[in-house]
């Protein structure tokens, strides 16, 4: 589990995620041009404020995940 600080919208904050879910954030964020602060804060108005913020993270990578292998 590693902690990170991220801005978003103008905010730090804090997030708790393992290891293997930053490197797939940070892929993901470099597949779209992205910096991880952008993505972080495009999930975060995603989920609209509803339940955890790496809770959604983590769903965010999963999905990517399951649309990727779809594809293959």
């Amino acid at each position: 589990m590693r902690k990170r600080s991220v801005t978003i919208d103008g905010h730090r904050t804090s997030i708790s995620l393992e290891d293997a879910f930053w490197r797939e954030l940070a892929a993901i964020a470099e597949a779209r041009h992205l910096s991880l602060n952008a993505l972080v804060a495009e999930i975060d108005r995603a989920r609209g404020g509803q339940g955890n913020l790496s809770s959604a993270l983590r769903l965010h990578v999963l999905e990517t995940l399951r649309q990727r292998l779809s594809r293959e």
